[in-house]
């Protein structure tokens, strides 16, 4: 089975949106199984720059990425959300320049990721990517200087790797977030909140 590269899906998407108004309903229509990527991503980039986030941003950035990732664990194949956020409206013009602008990116994207190690991003891997992924958005819940940004990063690298379905992005993903969840568990069961302070020392060092 051949993999369309995402910039043609975003093309498709372009031309297949009518009217001066597009539901966020009829975005993740048109995109399929690949709309669990392509949200994941929008929530995760964000939060994994390694800027400070005010608090509660966290947790406000942090509740889609839960809800995402655990309909990926259940094995959805297609996106649950509430029905005022489905029938939300935006502007054609504006998601036109949304696309426009995106796409030269993507087919930069295109150079490095591509279609790979198809089965991590399948199956029974997709459903582990959405624990994984479930895991890390929660701890992007604990309020810890950029402790958001690692694993926000490892569900931004799966999430490439879904859309793209490149299982080297879901890996590598996968073993950031994982680390960094194994690290803030060992902080926190064996030292307690010193623990936490080492780190929050050690995040501060790098500032």
């Amino acid at each position: 089975m051949t993999i369309r590269p995402i910039s043609e899906v975003l093309k498709d998407l372009n031309n297949a949106l009518t009217g001066e108004t597009v539901k966020i309903g009829q975005i993740l229509e048109q995109l399929h199984e690949r709309g669990f990527g392509f949200i994941m991503l929008i929530f995760a980039l964000p939060m994994a720059l390694p800027i400070p986030v005010p608090p509660g941003i966290n947790i406000l950035l942090a509740t889609p990425l839960l809800l995402l990732t655990a309909q990926q664990a259940l094995g959805r194949h297609t996106i649950w959300m509430p029905r005022r956020i489905v029938e939300k409206a935006i502007k054609r013009d504006r998601l036109e320049k949304l696309i426009t602008g995106c796409i030269p990116w993507m087919q930069k994207l295109e150079t490095l990721v591509k279609p790979r190690l198809g089965f991590l991003t399948q199956g029974v891997f997709s459903n582990l990517v959405g624990v994984l992924g479930f895991i890390m958005a929660l701890m992007v819940c604990i309020p810890l200087p950029l402790s958001n940004t690692v694993p926000s990063f490892g569900i931004a690298l799966m999430a490439v790797g879904v859309i793209m379905r490149d299982g080297a992005s879901v890996l590598a993903g996968a073993i950031i977030g994982t680390a960094w969840v194994c690290l803030l568990t060992f902080a926190i069961i064996f030292l307690g909140m010193e623990g936490i302070d080492m780190i929050k020392e050690t995040i501060k060092s790098y500032l």
